[in-house]
């Protein structure tokens, strides 16, 4: 019991010591106003986008391009996603059944690459002897373009869904565990020694200092190792040899010269990065800097 105290305390140390270094962020008294100035802020981005892609269509159909190749505009990429959201087929299957496939794939990969990204990480991170040595071949992983995995893949798995899921997993990997063990060195020294003084095991002071420490560098790693794997997704269908899929479709879509359908999955692929992005990974770490006492709920 009077360990589990001293523990207590020595939490509440490393709380106290990252506030102080960082300053509270004070969530604005006025919520609704600061939703709806984020939302506003995020549609005058996209008006934005859609009025250069719009310029650019009319500039390139007019007086640049081939007029009987028109460039899609806004307009005719949102009735063909109209179409296909309505049940429209899409090279033998819905679009339903190609954003399936992709997310499949991605999270299979994004979740190999996670779990093996977090533990290499901490175990880096918190030996001093292994880090110097192990972080190396971490930096020379980083280094290597997702599509480079291809012929390996290639060689190991052949054509379909788990070679796309090995590139991804590749790729995704490296920033995980960089940010990761980063996120666990940071920890002050002084707390390290006092938690070694106070008899705490090695679980304890994972789940109680080192892991809240480094949470925000751990989802930082984590939001990129994502975005990695999903770029990177999109690239890999295309050339390993799937039969479905946003990338694929995207690929069939330019043999056959449907681009408004190549633009439609260019669409959802923005869509879907901009929720996870924009909605899941920033309402947890507003949660996590919450919970360690960098920011204040309202």
């Amino acid at each position: 019991m009077g360990i589990q105290n001293r523990e207590d305390k020595i939490l509440n140390s490393l709380l106290e010591s990252r506030a102080d270094n960082e300053h509270v962020i004070d969530v604005p008294r006025d919520h609704t106003y600061t939703i709806i100035t984020n939302i506003l802020t995020f549609l005058i981005g996209i008006f934005i986008v859609l009025l250069i892609w719009q310029g650019f269509a009319v500039l390139y159909n007019d007086y640049i391009g081939n007029s009987l190749i028109p460039f899609t505009t806004p307009l005719e990429a949102f009735e063909r996603l109209f179409e296909l959201l309505s049940g429209g087929n899409m090279f033998g299957v819905t679009i339903y059944d190609h954003v399936f496939a992709s997310l499949k794939r991605w999270t299979m990969g994004y979740v190999i690459s996670a779990v093996i990204g977090i533990l290499t990480g901490l175990i880096l991170g918190y030996s001093t002897r292994l880090y110097p040595v192990g972080i190396i071949p971490v930096h020379i992983l980083q280094m290597i373009p997702g599509l480079a995995w291809i012929p390996i893949a290639m060689l190991m798995f052949g054509l379909g869904d788990e070679s796309a899921i090995f590139i991804i997993a590749m790729t995704a990997m490296a920033p995980i565990i960089i940010n990761v063990s980063s996120g666990i060195r940071k920890a002050p020294p002084v707390i390290m020694r006092v938690a070694n003084m106070v008899g705490s095991s090695k679980f304890s002071i994972f789940s109680n200092i080192l892991i809240p420490y480094a949470s925000l560098d751990i989802i930082n790693g984590l939001r990129i190792g994502l975005a990695n794997a999903w770029r990177v997704l999109i690239a890999a269908e295309m050339v390993v040899g799937v039969a479905v899929g946003l990338g694929y479709s995207i690929s069939q879509a330019t043999y056959v010269i449907d681009y408004s359908s190549a633009f439609v999955c260019i669409m959802v692929i923005c869509a879907i990065g901009l929720f996870v992005e924009k909605v899941v990974f920033v309402s947890i770490e507003k949660y996590i800097r919450r919970k360690i006492g960098l920011e204040e709920g309202v």
